[in-house]
């Protein structure tokens, strides 16, 4: 492996490599079936009594065990929309990787062994952590980028399928957050109480330092798109009032305007005797009935316009002004 030579064979070569080799990295790639157990595959390569009980295991949960001279994991990675997990086990010979379907992080790991040229299987193990870390970030802040132009999106106009695509983003921060958090937890505490121990290598507390160092600012770039999102649904939920209140105002301005109207309507509409003496001619009936309607309408459109119950009701309280 830190040569970084890379062959697919089938269970029979990988066998009996795993038999002869000081270092290697074998992966196991099972369909994306959860009816395909990997249990047969590890006992064809001789590797069951290696193997923790849980390797293999569909639904098992992120997990971060020591086993005397063996450490295992169950790794998650982001895999478009959805997360799925790798289990890993690493010895100081080997490390064995199993997962259903294609996985990102191998696929990268395996390019950057020419690469990297990792001194040991451990190592190596480092970099898989790493990658599928990566996978969080690049997803947290591609995620967080689609928040911040939606955003720009409804100060221009805003629709409600905006709603819509920020809920499937929150949603997608806590799954992205439910799934990086324990797993970091789990490494923390195998790491923290490995390190602390005499034999520890030098070299390997720095990569453990380092991976518990990447986790911290990945957990950070997810809790920023949580926030994000909640920023955003913040700015829908103000620009909605905000037009809310913009209807409410424009329907108290023509309330304003037409009260007086209505009570004079009303008012002359009243069959009392004076009124109906006393009008006896046309010019007393537009006097009254039209032109003193016209006067209240002006006298309440230049109350309005002069005074700052116009501002207030356009929503403009003339901060400059005070």
């Amino acid at each position: 492996m830190p040569e970084g030579i890379v062959t697919r064979t089938g269970l029979a070569q990988a066998r009996e490599r795993l038999a002869a080799a000081d270092s290697l990295l074998v992966d196991i790639e099972l369909p994306d079936d959860p009816a395909a157990g990997g249990h047969p595959v590890v006992a064809a390569l001789g590797l069951a009594a290696e193997t923790p009980p849980w390797f293999g295991r569909v639904g098992e949960p992120v997990r971060a065990d020591f086993l005397s001279d063996r450490a295992g994991f169950v790794v998650p990675v982001v895999e478009g929309d959805r997360v799925v997990h790798v289990h890993a086990l690493v010895t100081e010979r080997h490390l064995v990787t199993l997962h259903r379907g294609p996985a990102e992080p191998l696929a990268n790991l395996i390019a950057r062994l020419g690469q990297e040229n990792p001194f040991d299987t451990v190592a190596a193990l480092f970099l898989l952590l790493q990658e599928a870390l990566d996978t969080f970030r690049r997803a947290a802040v591609a995620d967080l980028l689609v928040v911040e132009d939606l955003e720009d999106e409804m100060f221009e106009r805003r629709q409600s399928e905006q709603i819509y695509r920020l809920a499937r983003l929150r949603r997608r921060a806590a799954l992205l957050h439910r799934f990086l958090l324990p797993y970091l937890q789990a490494t923390d505490e195998l790491f923290t109480r490995r390190m602390l121990h005499r034999g520890f290598p030098e070299e390997r507390q720095r990569l453990a330092r380092e991976f518990q160092h990447s986790g911290r600012l990945v957990l950070a770039d997810i809790q920023s798109l949580q926030e994000a999102t909640r920023r955003a649904f913040a700015s829908y939920s103000s620009l909605v009032s905000g037009e809310q209140n913009g209807v409410i105002n424009r329907l108290a301005i023509v309330s304003t305007i037409f009260l007086p109207l209505t009570f004079l309507t009303g008012y002359f509409g009243m069959n009392f005797s004076y009124l109906t003496d006393e009008m006896e001619s046309r010019a007393v009936f537009w006097l009254l009935a039209v032109a003193l309607q016209v006067g209240v309408l002006f006298a309440a459109l230049y109350v309005l316009h002069r005074t700052r119950i116009w501002r207030m009701l356009h929503g403009d309280d003339g901060l400059g002004n005070r």
